[in-house]
């Protein structure tokens, strides 16, 4: 099924092999063989890539005969401020290549940035700007190993205005520079 958060198969593939929670409750994984789905950041065995697809509702997971993971409880909702987070992170998501300041997030999902920079970081543990630079950061390492296109045409492409700030942000993230992630990657 088709993410409507625009990730491709082999990107989500790569999200859940690093138990990457950002993607949480934007996308599900599915195993064919065994008939079980889970969050993103699962922790269980991974699967072989061939049994698996993705889901972007929990609904049609279920109704396509789908049980959850006993060890990620993908239906429980854990916190009542959930459904806000995966509004904010999905907004994030979809307009990462935006100049987006933390009003505009506010506004998207109707409260006050002051109330959304305190709930976001209190459910997800990073501040809104730090959710935005590591899906920037993600798409760019995706970009670095799946195309030859220059680094600095990577850094606009994923929504960065300045290269010194993608070089330091990917540093931080990543342990080392781009063109060094490329080299390891290709």
């Amino acid at each position: 099924m088709k993410s409507i958060i625009n990730l491709t198969f082999d990107e989500m593939w790569d999200k859940i092999m690093a138990c990457d929670r950002t993607y949480d409750g934007q996308f599900y994984t599915t195993v064919k063989t065994t008939k079980i789905y889970c969050r993103p950041s699962c922790k269980s065995r991974k699967p072989k890539k061939i049994n698996v697809d993705f889901y972007d509702d929990i609904v049609a997971v279920e109704r396509a005969g789908f049980r959850a993971c006993k060890r990620c409880q993908p239906e429980v909702e854990h916190s009542p401020h959930t459904q806000l987070i995966k509004n904010v992170t999905s907004f994030l998501i979809k307009e990462y290549k935006q100049q987006l300041t933390l009003q505009d997030i506010a506004n998207n999902v109707g409260i006050s940035p002051f109330y959304l920079e305190r709930l976001f970081k209190q459910e997800t543990a990073e501040t809104p700007r730090r959710y935005l630079e590591k899906i920037r950061i993600d798409k760019a390492t995706h970009l670095l190993k799946s195309t030859d296109r220059t680094t600095l045409a990577i850094c606009y492409d994923v929504g960065f205005h300045s290269p010194s700030n993608f070089y330091k942000v990917f540093r931080r993230l990543n342990k080392c520079s781009p063109t060094e992630y490329r080299n390891m990657h290709s």
